[in-house]
């Protein structure tokens, strides 16, 4: 038995093909904000690196065995208690990589971030409905939209907890109990937010994010599963970048933000609640690099972020240059607030981003269901906010054949064309890296077998003019892998997470690969 206080989080980190199940027994806890059910066991898995945070103190179960010593490779730390006590009881279903209880929290200055931004959201409420302004808050002499909605913009660089953050900020809006159901934006190309890397999303958030894997950062949205799970509620908008880094394609990316900002303010049109709850958007770590040559790019990202999401405060996460450089472009319009890291953050590497990406691509098409560690005395668990995984998150994709010509496939950009050294002598080409260019996949070379595939929505009836780039500007409606490539016969195979027809529908083929 270990003690701990209430303000100190209980961090764990899981290896590969570990898994852990937590039970709160007493008291109170969440994760990432989301508040944790009492006497019902979590299960974490796939290299999960989370915290279990308890404001006024708790008792969890972590194990099966009854006695107290912690194996060998465990770490804890302790240090006096600051706070009321609490209790983090040393049971443990699995073994965590690395489990310590941290001397160090940033969830007070989060709790009044949350605190303005709930404010905020009621003075906009009132706004919308007609109520008068209290004495002195009937103008906004300072121009930065005192009485808006809150629209975050989240910087930070890299493993400093952006997504943590923005999951706090999310799930606490959630709890408050007022119906508000804000816009949870991912702009970071190598998370895939609700669907897979290399795409961008959005979309509203009427119940806690749970977390249960990396694989899904910010809850399951279930491809094939029952309609009425919890999984379904999610439904988000995406466009589909095709890459892993912003600098494969600035521009591509720059357009698909102000596309995301525009079906937003569309969709808020009508909705008062849901433009009153605001929205929170989370950045790669690249839109917070300072150095190198992708720094005029980084600086656009940034603004096409506060111009298509017309932000009003910026949170930099832990990075006092950024900070200033936020402060000095954008000070003078809207807020910029510095707060700090999370002591617990993880540096991830390379290898452990890829191993996240196979697990996000396997889970969209087949979902996942975390083996529970071998002393969980029940088979009834809860997985990403799941009460029955085994029945809901077990997913069944459809593998088809299809001839070449069903499906209309493109890539973006120059660099998938043939490198200037092979034109002819004299030839120039000009090709706009935002230029669709049409994939013939009975070319040798096509490149196509085991990509991943966007399909995109049908064009707008109502438009009778068609352009070059439209299928820049139209959503994805999923994603496809091809599986097998027939050349003499020209048919490929196809595997989808539902049924349903592809003849007739518009890819876009982008740099990820995926392999069963």
């Amino acid at each position: 038995m270990a003690s701990g206080e209430s303000g100190r989080p209980k961090q764990f980190e899981l290896d590969q093909g570990a898994s852990l199940a937590i039970k709160l027994v007493k008291g109170q806890a969440e994760i990432f904000g989301a508040e944790i059910a009492d006497g019902k066991a979590y299960v974490f898995g796939q290299e999960c690196k989370a915290a279990v945070y308890t404001w006024q103190g708790c008792t969890i179960e972590m194990s099966p065995s009854s006695r107290p010593c912690p194996p060998p490779h465990r770490r804890l730390r302790h240090s006096a208690a600051r706070c009321l006590p609490a209790v983090f009881s040393q049971h443990v279903f699995g073994q965590p990589a690395v489990e310590y209880v941290s001397d160090e929290t940033p969830m007070a200055p989060y709790a009044n971030v949350h605190i303005a931004l709930e404010q905020m959201r009621v003075r906009a409420l009132d706004v919308a409905n007609g109520t008068p302004a209290p004495p002195g808050e009937d103008n906004d002499p300072t121009g930065r939209g005192i009485r808006d909605p809150p629209r975050v913009l989240v910087l930070g660089p890299e493993s400093a907890g952006k997504t943590s953050v923005c999951k706090t900020l999310v799930n606490y809006c959630v709890r408050a109990g007022q119906g508000w159901a804000p816009m949870y934006v991912n702009v970071d190309p190598s998370e895939g937010g609700w669907s897979i890397p290399g795409a961008i999303s959005a979309a509203p958030i009427t119940a806690p994010l749970q977390t249960s894997t990396p694989a899904s950062p910010l809850g399951m949205s279930a491809t094939s599963a029952p309609s009425h799970i919890a999984s379904n509620a999610l439904t988000p908008l995406s466009y589909w970048y095709g890459h892993r880094e912003m600098r494969r394609n600035p521009l591509l990316m720059e357009r698909l933000i102000r596309n995301l900002g525009d079906n937003i303010r569309d969709r808020q049109e009508g909705d008062t609640k849901g433009r009153c709850s605001g929205l929170i958007v989370d950045t790669p770590s690249s839109f917070a690099a300072s150095s190198g040559p992708s720094n005029d790019h980084r600086l656009n990202m940034v603004k096409a972020c506060v111009d298509a999401f017309q932000i009003n405060l910026i949170l930099v996460v832990g990075h006092e240059k950024l900070n200033v450089e936020m402060q000095r472009t954008y000070g003078k319009r809207l807020v910029v607030l510095k707060i700090p890291k999370s002591g617990g953050v993880v540096e991830h590497d390379s290898a452990y981003r890829e191993r996240i990406h196979q697990y996000q691509l396997h889970n969209y098409f087949y979902g996942h269901i975390i083996d529970p560690p071998p002393g969980l005395p029940t088979k009834a668990f809860v997985q990403g906010g799941e009460q029955t995984p085994d029945l809901t998150l077990h997913l069944s994709p459809l593998s088809t054949s299809v001839n070449f010509g069903d499906v209309t496939m493109y890539r973006i950009g120059e660099e998938t064309m043939a490198p200037q050294s092979a034109l002819p002598i004299g030839a120039t080409r000009v090709v706009s890296e935002m230029q669709p260019l049409l994939v013939d996949p009975a070319k040798s070379g096509s490149g196509l077998y085991n990509a991943v595939l966007a399909v995109l929505s049908s064009p707008n009836a109502d438009e009778s003019e068609r352009y070059d780039e439209e299928v820049l500007d139209l959503q994805v409606v999923g994603y496809v892998v091809i599986t097998a490539l027939d050349l003499p016969n020209k048919r490929m195979t196809v595997l989808s997470p539902s049924p349903g027809s592809l003849t007739g529908k518009t890819a876009i083929v982008g740099s990820f690969e995926w392999q069963e």
